[in-house]
């Protein structure tokens, strides 16, 4: 088999197949770069590892720019990677896969599958790398995630999570800690798990004659319930974890309709210089330590 020239077609082929039918072009370039992979490896089996520097200089010459030793490496990787695991979905780009496949299979699979659900860019899917999004998830719920088991939606809450700091805020109070979650409220509700929405800050609710404010109100559509966020910047203390509790209960009885289900609480607060969210003994209420970058 001449391999120079079969990977050579199949580029021209991918090339070709691209402009003729846009809207399709995913599936031809994994379907293409995956086959050029094949040839790749299979060459390097006959001719030893310095083919790809040659087929490189070649494919440059015949074809122009644009492949370069990396970028065939990367094909012969994503054609390793995935005739083990075939996972490909034409939802997402081959750049997309370029970021995930020198992952180890666990952690790949998790962020293939959340590009899909959140419908990631390249650059979303590689700031979550970045972000270490999956090392911070518990390992229970990795685990989970491993075997396909059911998960609930404090399985998703980072730790820590990220709150970054885009207005430079040098001393931290509890409205300015809002405030930073509200410039970026879509990673702040993103850094708590999947299927969070956004109902309102301060949000007003009276409770005998007086009137109280949860600090942020959402709601999970993935599992149906409202989630009540309050924002503590001195040490966690009892009578938080009772005021949490209050505002949950009144959500469950007047705010809430019966196909919902139960009201969840979280409480972000000080601890040892560090933000983090805290937790009671009801279990609805969750806990991770917090990071302002």
């Amino acid at each position: 088999m001449n391999y120079y020239e079969e990977i050579k077609n199949e580029l021209i082929e991918n090339e070709i197949y691209k402009k003729a039918k846009d809207y399709s072009k995913n599936k031809s370039d994994l379907m293409h770069y995956y086959n050029v992979g094949k040839l790749l490896v299979d060459a390097g089996k006959h001719y030893g590892e310095g083919i790809v520097k040659e087929y490189s200089e070649r494919l440059t010459m015949d074809l122009g720019k644009g492949y370069t030793q990396s970028r065939l490496r990367y094909f012969r990787r994503f054609y390793k990677v995935f005739s083990k695991c075939p996972t490909l979905s034409d939802e997402l780009s081959y750049s997309h896969y370029c970021e995930v496949i020198w992952l180890d299979a666990s952690e790949m699979h998790y962020y293939i599958d959340i590009s899909i659900k959140q419908r990631l860019t390249v650059r979303a899917l590689r700031q979550k790398i970045k972000n270490k999004e999956y090392q911070r998830l518990d390992e229970s719920t990795k685990n989970k995630l491993i075997k396909q088991e059911e998960t609930v939606i404090s399985d998703f809450i980072k730790n820590p999570i990220v709150i970054k700091n885009n207005l430079n805020i040098e001393i931290i109070s509890e409205k300015y800690l809002k405030k930073l979650i509200l410039e970026d409220l879509s990673s702040f509700m993103k850094e708590l798990g999947d299927g969070f929405s956004y109902i309102d800050s301060e949000y007003k609710i009276k409770i005998g004659n007086s009137y109280n404010y949860i600090d942020l109100l959402l709601f999970n559509y993935k599992y149906n319930a409202f989630v009540v966020v309050e924002l503590k910047i001195t040490e966690l203390k009892k009578e938080h974890i009772g005021q949490v509790e209050v505002y949950m209960n009144y959500i469950d009885k007047n705010i809430k309709e019966i196909h919902h289900y139960k009201t969840i609480g979280i409480i972000i607060c000080k601890r040892d210089n560090k933000l983090v969210l805290e937790y009671s003994s009801d279990s609805r209420i969750f806990s991770s330590e917090f990071i302002i970058t």
